[in-house]
């Protein structure tokens, strides 16, 4: 059942619990709700956005007091925002003057197999001094991460990234949009980077960083109207850290969208964000003068990330009535034809794989040691990436018929959560035996330790596509696999 809008007004619903059927049982489910309106014309646009982007490194002072930092990023402009309408084209040159080689991901982006961005897979690296060209049409509305595909470990954390913003999907403005950006940094007492990663974090949780900051600061005030109803837009680009996001202060608040598609308004109680997450929610501002906060409750103390400050005279909006987002425009999964798949999430014992010999007399560890890691620590289904890097693909964790329904067993057996992101679709959740939930589209699912989720999929983008955790020393050291559509 959708939870309706007047329960949110009421503040009293909890999430709706999902409906208990059998493991591989084929349910009848329909997505639309009636608080997800559908669009009654299809958005046409004949918009192209064109943006040049150069990787390089630019010396920042991040933190007041704190050293100069050489940040690699995009451009002059540290955390790059490119907006397009839906249904918009997006042509954007990347020139790499970075010591290594790079690319863009478009994490989230339902687009073109050979415009994903991740190295050897999609594309050939975009080597230092060389350019690259990505061009494609943006089917989906929503916010979406912008980041390299090797050695994201290094490259993230010091900063590589990017945003992606499609609009058109309000059905009514909010008195105000406010994006927040969460990135953590890893910093030592003398405010310069430290290891990206270590041994000991890539086979835990991850190696967490020192320092936290939303849209580059360590505690941003954004001034919103007061008693207003206003979006906000939250994406973490952590390597590692997963945020458990909820708000103190605001007159209501309720989440509009995951991962950038709508879903029928329900309350913020709190809500888990990990590595590339994202989610969108309306805040009805306090009276002028007064905060609405932030937290991030996934720490010993509550953490605030950001504050909402109320100017102005006090709006009157009347009762808390977040408006919805129109719903996404994603092949609906056929439940009752569907194929079932059990995907198992395993830590497999410390591995180093054995020297590489080149055909130019040289010994390296890996073909190229830039995308994954010398050390494996983890699986998916038992296998991992092949130990001699991305130039010798595995061969893919599934073969998908295009056009089908899929429906996926997600199971945690380690101790640690995984975020687990699927490239070139999105995907409907359906369940889990941990946590209730609304049903949902996503990109990337947040699975706890001993937790059983379930996702189904139209597989409609023919390709190989990544398969992986999105904490980043997972996929670097083996859990991570390709699907295959065709």
């Amino acid at each position: 059942m959708p939870i309706s809008r007047r329960s949110v007004i009421g503040g009293s619903a909890a999430l709706v619990a999902l409906s208990a059927f059998p493991l591989l049982a084929k349910p009848s489910l329909s997505t639309t709700r009636p608080d997800v309106p559908k669009r009654k014309e299809p958005a046409l646009t004949d918009a192209v956005v064109e943006t040049n982007l150069v990787a390089k490194i630019r010396p920042t002072q991040l933190f007041e007091g704190g050293p100069k930092l050489p940040l690699w990023t995009y451009s002059d402009d540290l955390l790059p925002i490119i907006r397009v309408p839906k249904g918009g084209r997006v042509r954007t040159t990347l020139k790499n003057e970075l010591p290594e080689h790079t690319s863009i991901h478009w994490h989230g982006i339902r687009l073109p197999n050979h415009m994903d961005g991740v190295p050897y897979v999609t594309q050939q690296p975009i080597e230092p001094g060389e350019s690259y060209t990505y061009d494609f049409t943006v089917p989906d509305t929503g916010l979406f991460p912008m980041h390299s595909h090797c050695n994201l470990s290094t490259q993230l954390g010091k900063g590589l990234a990017g945003v992606l913003m499609v609009t058109g999907d309000e059905t009514k403005p909010y008195d105000d949009d406010v994006l927040c950006i969460i990135k953590d940094w890893r910093l030592g007492e003398n405010g310069e980077f430290l290891d990206f990663t270590s041994a000991a974090g890539a086979s835990r949780g991850g190696t967490f960083a020192t320092k936290r900051s939303t849209n580059l600061k360590e505690l941003p005030i954004m001034e919103v109207p007061a008693g207003g109803d206003v979006r906000v837009r939250m994406m973490s680009v952590n390597n590692s850290r997963v945020n458990q996001i909820g708000i103190e202060g605001a007159n209501g608040a309720a989440i509009i969208a995951t991962d950038g598609q709508a879903v029928a308004p329900f309350p913020l109680k709190t809500w888990r964000l990990g590595s590339a997450m994202r989610i969108d929610v309306v805040v009805r501002t306090p009276e002028p003068g007064k905060e609405a906060i932030i937290y991030d409750y996934f720490a010993p103390e509550p953490v605030p990330i950001a504050k909402l400050k109320s100017v102005g005279p006090m709006l009157d909006r009347g009762e808390f009535d977040p408006a919805p987002l129109y719903a996404p425009d994603i092949a609906e999964p056929d439940l009752s034809n569907a194929i079932h798949e059990r995907v198992e999430f395993t830590a497999t014992a410390k591995a180093s794989p054995p020297d590489i010999n080149l055909p130019d007399g040289q010994t390296l560890k890996f073909a190229d040691a830039l995308c994954l890691s010398d050390e494996t620590f983890w699986a998916i289904n038992q296998r991992t990436w092949p130990q001699d890097g991305h130039k010798t693909l595995p061969a893919p964790l599934f073969n998908l018929k295009r056009g089908r329904t899929y429906v996926f067993e997600l199971i945690n057996a380690t101790p640690h959560v995984h975020p687990i992101h699927i490239h070139g679709h999105t995907f409907l959740y359906l369940k889990s035996n941990k946590k209730s939930l609304p049903k949902h589209f996503t990109d990337t699912v947040l699975i706890r330790p001993k937790e059983r989720v379930h996702v189904a999929f139209v597989a409609d983008n023919p390709g190989d596509w990544m398969f992986h955790c999105h904490i980043v020393e997972h996929e670097e050291t083996g859990m991570m696999g390709i699907i295959n559509v065709a």
